[in-house]
């Protein structure tokens, strides 16, 4: 059965929604032409129910794989089970795989919740803002539970990518990773992978975690007439998912680092007590390229 989808829109810019699947976004394209600013996704993408296969989607409690079979909290270990069928690892959190609750909704804006208690009691809530070809999003989670537990946050979208696809997005050192796509060394930057200048995107595979972010990227796409300047907020770090031979990539800005709940410090995750809450945010500016 195809979800109920919500519309935005603003002088130059249309995005659809999923809040059955995830609190994911479907499209954003540009009214005048049709152009995707996202993966584009049609009726068979919608119709697998998947978020994965549409073009962004939230991660909450936390961001990525965690290794382990959980992780621990002040007051004992909390147990994992994996929650995909394509990867051995709890992935992602579990927001992205509940329906979420339509708060608001007008024209330009909407605001969308999930009461979650999986793996544990939360609130998250997703804002959605069109202004001017300017997309922002804000996604908050506040811990419902007694105990308290560690929390992290992310956004997962996916980008159009052609052969003449670049990116600039300034980070420090990248993790390595093993076969089950967990950090293992924290490196200096490949020529390849050194984004702070604006670069093509690397032709072999690419899904690895970077360090020392400024929270700005630029999005160039010369093939498709337009650039996407972006910025994050309560984000550190982002994901660079490169598949090889395909239309799409993604760069995902998160809080933390994968598998943060078992690395020294556990950097950039929050112990949030009952009532606490903390905070991620994107915004994402069309801008026509002449």
């Amino acid at each position: 059965m195809t979800p109920t989808l919500l519309e935005l829109e603003d002088e130059l810019t249309h995005l659809t929604l999923a809040p059955e699947l995830g609190g994911s976004l479907v499209n954003w394209t540009v009214r005048s032409t049709g152009q995707p600013l996202l993966r584009h996704n049609d009726a068979h993408a919608l119709n697998t129910g998947l978020p994965g296969k549409l073009g962004c989607y939230p991660l909450a409690p936390w961001s990525n794989r965690i290794a382990e079979g959980g992780f621990e909290c002040p007051e004992g270990w909390l147990a994992l089970t994996p929650n995909s069928l394509t990867d051995p690892l709890p992935i992602h959190g579990s927001a992205w795989q509940q329906p979420w609750q339509v708060v608001t909704h007008s024209t330009n804006e909407v605001i969308l919740q999930l009461d979650s208690s999986t793996p544990f009691a939360y609130r998250a809530r997703q804002r959605f803002h069109l202004s001017k070809g300017q997309l922002s999003i804000e996604l908050q989670i506040t811990h419902l539970a007694d105990r308290a537990a560690w929390h992290g946050l992310g956004l997962h979208p996916y980008f159009p990518r052609t052969a003449n696809t670049q990116l600039q997005a300034k980070a420090e050192k990248v993790w390595l990773c093993d076969g089950s796509k967990l950090p293992t060394e924290l490196i200096e930057l490949p020529a390849d992978w050194d984004f702070r200048q604006l670069s093509a995107l690397p032709s072999s595979l690419v899904d690895n975690g970077f360090c020392h972010w400024d929270g700005h990227c630029l999005i160039q796409q010369p093939d498709l007439g337009y650039a996407l300047e972006c910025q994050a907020t309560g984000s550190d770090y982002y994901l660079l998912y490169c598949p090889v031979g395909l239309e799409f990539f993604c760069i995902e800005p998160v809080s933390h680092p994968v598998n943060a709940h078992h690395l020294p410090g556990r950097p950039g995750l929050q112990l949030l007590e009952q009532g606490q809450s903390a905070e991620l945010g994107f915004s994402l500016q069309y801008r026509a390229l002449r």
